[in-house]
């Protein structure tokens, strides 16, 4: 995936902003591929109660060796479609992980 059809991942201060496209209640939290607007992720939480949003940033928390204070759900609390907050790690470091 090169960077010219990766809209979905956005340098931002002291970290980047990641458009997500969430499908909550999946056998087990994963990313299942990227398109150009967004990063498809499986969550095994249900969309109820914000347990999707936090199973969404304990599992990029996770993925990225940070604390879940620097992930956050900026936009799309709600929906499927999210764009996540993670400071301390850049656009660049971001590829490297989705990428392995």
């Amino acid at each position: 995936m090169t960077a010219s059809n990766m809209n979905w991942l956005v340098a931002a201060k002291d970290g980047c902003v990641i458009t997500v496209k969430v499908t909550p209640r999946a056998a087990k939290s994963e990313i299942i591929g990227a398109e150009a607007e967004w990063l498809r992720v499986r969550v095994k939480a249900p969309p109820v109660d914000g347990k999707a949003n936090a199973a969404l940033i304990a599992f990029f928390a996770d993925l990225f060796n940070l604390p879940k204070k620097n992930v956050s759900v900026v936009a799309g609390q709600t929906a499927r479609l999210k764009r996540v907050r993670v400071d301390g790690i850049t656009a660049d470091a971001v590829t490297r992980f989705i990428s392995t």
